[in-house]
């Protein structure tokens, strides 16, 4: 009996006060005012001649933070809806739907450009400005690299848009840009199931959409990243266009087929022009080699200064395979094909961002709607945004690494006391929590932010 003595005397009771649940939650919450997030969605989505009794703004801004914290359903807002005395009132499952269906593409739109104005305050805030891309112990400098990928999501019940995917699976397959810098989510596009991987059209949609996310000072330097399913002849004559305008710089770098014809180039490569292969991280490649094949192709189709890097990798089991990688970058200095060989092998970053998105609201689509699931992928790259600007604000070195789970247990569902005194409430977090004094100046921090002006 010595192992239970721990509940000896422990009675229950439900008649407490003043507790708040999820409390690391108002953080998220206040973040969204003191950027001025809610006050700009507020405007975006205000209809002449409709006055709701909760603020479409408001009720959105509810919804990425109730997302931030791992919600997954509609139904889950009741987790904020029953904190009043600390949030005020929460609007109810019902009144999220009906906000949710009111996101028409002309809403979208605007949701869009208030995103942007917000966005672009943020970065101005950055402690140490934007933060420097890293490849091979090399920072990009002030380059904004944007990573687009697609994912799939399992829908476990029909649903308008579910759709059996290339993967023989059955769901849909969103298709986002993700900025390597900052984290945030620039761009989603919630897509049926049996979208296509390489579609052009949706990635010039996406990234025009993210590259828009950009604050205006920032998009002198661009480079953009994807998978093999980037390398169509749209999408690079759009990006090279996008290049060739005066005073910008557009990079692209994306994965190219191996087809026979790139096995042939391999093949007539001589042992002396292949270079050692760098990871990401910068330490030695075992059993790797890159080297560029341009000259060995017939590229007069693709777009002018495409030029195709080649990298070979022994494994043990398979023996030699390749992997190939097209890009618009020059060659500037010796050994750089090895770096942007590299640089592209950063892409894979983005899985991170895929899988913390789906952490956190991407993972499950709560309506049989499209249109409300749209609308909820739309409140999951919101709740994206407020957690990298959590990260990139507020949080300590303790919080600030910290996958969303990490970041849920340690502090967004943290249990606080609320008290009164002096006309003034305070939120005490339990002083035995070993994140008790990060939590603490991580409201501070978002508490010195400078609003926005409008």
């Amino acid at each position: 009996m010595k192992h239970t003595s721990w509940s000896t005397g422990l009675s229950f009771s439900a008649d407490g006060t003043g507790v708040v649940v999820h409390a690391g939650n108002v953080a998220t919450r206040l973040l969204a005012d003191q950027v001025g997030l809610t006050d700009a969605l507020s405007s975006a989505m205000a209809r002449r001649g409709f006055i709701p009794t909760h603020d479409r703004g408001r009720v959105l801004v509810d919804v990425a933070v109730l997302i931030a914290g791992g919600g997954e359903a509609i139904a889950d807002i009741d987790v904020l809806r029953h904190q009043a005395e600390v949030l005020g009132q929460v609007a109810s499952p019902p009144t999220v739907w009906r906000a949710l269906d009111e996101l028409t593409p002309t809403a979208v739109k605007r949701i869009d450009m208030a995103r942007a104005k917000v966005r672009a305050h943020v970065w101005s805030q950055l402690p140490d400005g934007l933060p420097a891309s890293k490849v091979a112990d090399t920072d990009l400098g002030d380059t904004v690299v944007l990573d687009v990928d697609a994912t799939l999501v399992a829908a476990h019940s029909e649903k308008e848009g579910a759709a059996v995917t290339f993967k023989k699976g059955f769901g849909f397959h969103p298709l986002g840009v993700w900025c390597e810098n900052t984290q945030e989510s620039m761009a989603l596009m919630l897509r049926p199931g049996n979208a296509g991987s390489n579609t052009a059209s949706d990635h010039v949609a996406v990234l025009t959409a993210a590259i828009a996310q950009v604050p205006a000072a920032h998009r002198k330097k661009l480079l953009i990243r994807a998978a093999g399913a980037g390398a169509s002849h749209e999408l690079l004559e759009w990006i090279t266009a996008l290049d060739a305008k005066r005073g910008r710089s557009v990079e692209y770098s994306v994965g190219y087929a191996v087809t026979d014809k790139v096995r042939d180039a391999i093949a007539r490569v001589p042992k002396t022009a292949w270079k050692p292969a760098i990871p990401a991280d910068g330490e030695p490649r075992e059993h790797g080699d890159v080297v560029e094949i341009t000259g060995m192709l017939v590229l007069a189709t693709w777009p002018t200064g495409m030029r195709v890097l080649a990298l070979s990798l022994f494994e043990h089991a398979d023996g030699w395979r390749y992997q190939a990688v097209a890009t618009n970058s020059p060659i500037v200095k010796g050994g750089q094909v090895a770096f942007l060989e590299a640089r592209h092998r950063a892409h894979a970053r983005v899985e991170t961002r895929i899988r913390h998105a789906k952490d956190c609201g991407l993972g499950r689509f709560p309506s049989r709607e499209f249109a409300i699931n749209a609308a909820w992928a739309l409140a999951a790259s919101i709740a994206a945004d407020l957690t990298a600007w959590l990260r990139l604000l507020a949080l300590p070195a303790t919080l600030k690494a910290c996958d969303p789970k990490a970041l849920r247990y340690r502090f967004l569902h943290v249990p606080a006391r609320l008290t009164h005194g002096a006309r003034r409430r305070q939120l005490r977090f339990p002083a035995t929590w070993p994140w008790a004094t990060d939590i603490v100046a991580t409201f501070t921090a978002i508490r010195a932010l400078t609003p926005l002006r409008t």
